[in-house]
């Protein structure tokens, strides 16, 4: 198993070395692990004037997977757009064709108390959102700032979506929703957009190759509402980029902290990018009290989805409630009265707990 590790930008480097650790105890009980590492993001800039240089963008294709921190920071917000930390995410999802990106919300006994809704709410929360990442309004064309023939400056961006890229987006939704409750809802904005109107036609007629699953529909404004109203009553939400980009950050907060949620970013063949649904947090970085849970259970989904071994999965995700049971917590995840550790020490937890 070949892995490219880009630690990017931030708290990066920080978690992705908790995450390394992880995948270290599992080499030292013989599965067979490369990792090589490379830059990417503002980091890729700072070391090639590319937020997605050239011997990254070689290693992530030869590699089996890829396990990502966080790009972005301050210093790079007055950077031209091609050359901006965030560009080097957009490229390396677009340039591996991943197009299917998984983001589980679930919610561990252990941490209820931590979400921001009450508890009867999302006890037992175990949401699976399915975003499309390579298609709609971020990638869109034409795109830009232009000045009309009235002296007025507009921006604009173009949302657009083939049937292609949602047929085949809507296919790995309807697949893992027969692995889960069989029952999935797409989230559109039909009643305004014509693209979502498309992206509609398209789900209700591949969802006759899956009549075992339950399809809903769901405008994304109620979506968003129903999520911090009833969010148990979904099991997995198929939407588009923009969307999916929304509702996963919404759904990150039911769980309590998004340095909880990991990510998977899937091509047509499961190969991977894993990275923690959370940005690069600058503010804290440098500071070991990041939160490294979302990144060591996106090592578990690319053993789940890349490599095919749910067992070495299993037992990341329970060295990870195991370690959550003896009451031990990062700052964002902690009550008062806990055992508050930082991001060094919480990964050499899980280490012991695996």
């Amino acid at each position: 198993m070949k892995i490219a590790v880009l630690p990017g930008d931030g708290i990066g480097p920080e978690i992705v070395a908790q995450a390394v650790k992880v995948i270290d105890a599992l080499r030292s009980d013989g599965l067979a692990i490369e990792m090589e590492y490379a830059h990417i993001g503002g980091a890729g800039y700072d070391a090639a004037g590319d937020p997605f240089p050239a011997v990254t963008e070689k290693l992530a294709k030869e590699a089996d997977a890829v396990l990502l921190g966080a790009v972005g920071g301050y210093q790079y917000d007055n950077l031209p757009r091609p050359q901006r930390p965030e560009q080097g995410l957009l490229r390396i999802r677009k340039g591996l064709g991943l197009f299917a990106n998984l983001r589980p919300a679930m919610v561990y006994p252990e941490l209820v108390y931590a979400s921001s809704l009450k508890p009867e709410l999302v006890s037992g929360l175990d949401i699976m959102i399915l975003r499309e990442l390579t298609g709609d309004i971020y990638f869109g064309q034409p795109r830009g700032i232009r000045t009309l023939d009235s002296g007025e400056r507009q921006g604009f961006d173009t949302m657009h979506y083939s049937e292609s890229e949602i047929r085949r987006v809507a296919h790995v939704g309807f697949q893992i929703a027969m692995k889960r409750n069989k029952k999935m809802c797409s989230v559109d904005k039909a009643n305004v957009l014509d693209t979502s109107m498309f992206w509609r036609e398209i789900v209700t007629d591949v969802a006759k190759e899956y009549p075992q699953v339950e399809l809903s529909h769901m405008y994304v404004d109620n979506a968003a509402m129903q999520l911090v109203r009833a969010p148990k009553q979904f099991d997995v939400i198929l939407t588009g980029n923009i969307f999916g980009d929304i509702l996963s950050d919404e759904a990150s907060m039911l769980t309590g902290s998004i340095g909880m949620l990991p990510s998977a970013s899937l091509d047509a063949n499961n190969k991977g990018l894993y990275e923690p649904c959370h940005g690069s947090a600058p503010d804290i970085a440098g500071k070991d009290i990041a939160n490294p849970l979302a990144t060591i259970l996106s090592v578990a989904m690319m053993m789940r989805y890349t490599f095919a071994n749910d067992e070495v999965a299993q037992r990341i995700e329970t060295a990870v409630r195991k370690t959550l049971q003896q009451g031990l917590r990062t700052g964002d995840i902690a009550e008062a009265g806990m055992h508050k550790i930082g991001t060094t020490a919480m990964g050499d937890a899980v280490v012991a707990a695996l």
